[in-house]
């Protein structure tokens, strides 16, 4: 029942917006700006370049709201097209693939001692901080849920260098995952981390 007042909400929003109503326009930003400004965050590092194409995913989105069937979730709708404008600012200032060698881990770390103190925040900047190849792939298969295939047709690159650049990117998370234990255990016997 919840989700379809919720439903009804954003058709509501949605049939504004096909009229230009300035007021419906500004409700639809206002529900879902931070949400959808942080995806493209997750593929943006810089702040500010991640707003600018916010907003030009989001002026996207009210030119193309007519495109919108009504089939399917129209947040899933709208983050489609704020994927799509990420990828498309990333390809277009070629800050895509860049990488770094790294040894594979041999490591595992404490999953179960780090869940109890990481928050959800920190797993992010750990995201964050991968080079811009694995963490464009590590988003777009792990949390937004696409299929190396798909990823590899939107990002114009082999299926099988999306799944080198993913599993990169887990060796490189599991080296972030491993410092962090490694702080937490010195933090616990009342040391200062080394770094």
């Amino acid at each position: 029942m919840e989700f379809e007042v919720y439903r009804a909400k954003d058709m509501e929003l949605i049939e504004g917006c096909r009229r230009n109503d300035r007021q419906a326009q500004k409700r639809l930003y206002d529900r879902y700006a931070s949400k959808l400004y942080a995806l493209c965050c997750r593929y943006i590092k810089d702040k500010m370049e991640a707003e600018d194409v916010w907003i030009t995913a989001f002026t996207k989105i009210l030119n193309k709201i007519d495109q919108y069937t009504g089939e399917g979730n129209f947040e899933g709708w709208m983050r489609k097209i704020v994927v799509n404008e990420s990828l498309s600012y990333l390809r277009k200032h070629k800050n895509m693939y860049l990488e770094t060698d790294i040894e594979a881990a041999d490591y595992e770390p404490d999953y179960q001692n780090l869940e109890a103190h990481l928050e959800a925040e920190d797993l992010m900047k750990m995201i964050e901080a991968l080079p811009a190849g694995y963490r464009i792939v590590f988003n777009l298969y792990a949390i937004d849920g696409y299929s190396h295939k798909e990823i590899a047709e939107q990002l114009n690159i082999s299926e099988n260098t999306s799944k080198s650049q993913l599993s990169r990117a887990r060796v490189a998370l599991q080296k972030s995952l491993q410092n962090a234990e490694q702080d937490l255990l010195y933090k616990q016997k009342g040391y200062e981390p080394n770094r």
